[in-house]
């Protein structure tokens, strides 16, 4: 019966499409709670829904990523749930003792935080503990706020973790947020939210830990909007290791002022099929942003990054590369697009992807994507498909390593040029030891 439901929805019409996102829509709002109702922004956002179509293949941006699966379920919206100390106990790090956020089926987990080694001034907890902050006019303000799963998030998120650091605010530990998924016999829609305001001078290690284990249908749909003011800094990783029943739809929204810095690194190692809508907009002059990428899938995994740095100014410098480890029947996308705009004249933009297939089922699609209307800048851009070399583990034979411990030190190298720009050790050295074991 699931195989022929299946089939059926996979051949929807757009208007069968569309009856399916109104009614992921309609459960969605009815669970709000009635301390965010944020009417005018839940509105919008609402009125924007009802002007677009839930995506398909023949949509240009999903062309390589089919969501047919995702609408066998009928997906409802958590209610309230508690959480053992031990569901997150794993995933705390030492260096963000004192300075940890755990959120559940997307509501934050009072009991379950510690915030205690925060700086004065700064403020990290829920949106419902903080409806009247004035960073809340920043909710979903961020350019690209239209696309279609943004949008849901919108419109039914349940609570949203707020970090807000005042001018000259250095944030000395890291901050971490855990985002953990409690599965119900009915499948859920959680619709996990973050903002943070960087105002001018301040600085944030921020860390997103997206864990659950469960093979049973979820569908976690992320936003996080980043703001950094003027000489802000902000060095972001976003993990991502959901169970294999889950469908993952992630947004990171990134708003640059002058001479901030940003610098993130995204890895990708869980869910059934995970989308990482990646989106950087410079909108000042002498901006530096810097992003790293690594996945690492097997089975009938399928991931997708679609990035965009925008630059409108003079001076921006972008690093962007992206890696990925492709096994068995999985499946791998990228699109990586810079945005080069009249204004932004000696910009300094270079962008590298690079897959490595370690199975000859294995599928990759990849397009690096430069569009440069400026005509004083520096920028580069490629992408390479590659199997593990032959001479390479002959080589290391030689010396005496066995052929499977060769192949394994030869994808940890890969892996760890990515894994070396997580700044928290504790993390890097976990993230490292799933890759030693992973091949």
């Amino acid at each position: 019966m699931a195989s022929s439901m299946a089939d059926v929805r996979s051949r929807m019409t757009a208007d069968q499409r569309d009856t399916y996102l109104k009614g992921l829509v309609q459960r969605v709002k009815a669970a709000v709670p009635k301390e965010l109702a944020l009417e005018t922004v839940r509105s919008r956002a609402e009125a924007l829904l009802n002007e677009h179509a839930f995506p398909s293949a023949r949509d240009e941006d999903w062309r390589f990523t089919d969501l047919a699966d995702l609408l066998t379920h009928d997906f409802v919206a958590p209610g309230e749930v508690t959480v053992a100390e031990a569901d997150a106990a794993d995933l705390r790090l030492p260096e963000t003792a004192g300075a940890q956020v755990v959120v559940v089926n997307g509501r934050i987990s009072i009991e379950r935080s510690q915030l205690q080694n925060l700086p004065d001034g700064a403020i990290v907890g829920s949106l419902r503990s903080h409806p009247d902050l004035q960073m809340v006019e920043r909710l979903a303000q961020a350019s690209g706020h239209h696309e279609v799963f943004t949008a849901l998030n919108t419109v039914g998120f349940q609570d949203a973790v707020v970090v807000w650091l005042p001018r000259n605010t250095v944030v000395e530990t890291p901050l971490q947020i855990i985002y953990l998924s409690q599965p119900e016999e009915t499948p859920l829609l959680v619709q996990p939210r973050c903002l943070v305001v960087a105002e001018t001078g301040s600085a944030l290690t921020l860390i997103e830990d997206f864990s659950g284990e469960s093979a049973a249908p979820h569908f976690t749909n992320a936003v996080t909007e980043l703001w950094l003011d003027a000489n802000a800094q902000l060095t972001h990783s976003r993990i991502q290791r959901e169970g294999a029943g889950t469908f993952h739809i992630g947004k990171t929204a990134v708003t640059q002022a002058r001479d901030s810095q940003y610098i993130g690194t995204a890895v990708d190692f869980g869910a059934r099929l995970a989308r990482h809508n990646w989106e950087i907009y410079q909108t000042g002059e002498q901006t530096t942003t810097k992003i790293y990428g690594l996945g690492a899938i097997a089975a009938h995994q399928h991931i997708d990054t679609h990035s965009l740095v925008a630059l409108s100014h003079p001076h921006g410098t972008v690093e962007q590369q992206h890696k990925v480890i492709v096994d068995d029947h999985a499946h791998s996308v990228f699109n990586g697009r810079m945005a080069v705009a009249q204004k932004a004249q000696l910009t300094n933009a270079s962008q590298l992807n690079r897959n490595l297939l370690l199975s000859d089922k294995a599928r990759v699609d990849t397009k690096p994507q430069l569009e440069i209307v400026a005509d004083n800048v520096k920028c580069a851009h490629g992408a390479t498909v590659s199997q593990l070399q032959a001479d390479e583990i002959f080589y290391l034979q030689s010396r005496g390593i066995s052929a499977p411990q060769a192949q394994r030190l030869l994808i940890y190298a890969f892996a760890m040029e990515m894994l070396e720009t997580i700044a928290v050790e504790t993390l890097r050295s976990r993230l490292a030891e799933t890759i030693s074991k992973w091949a």
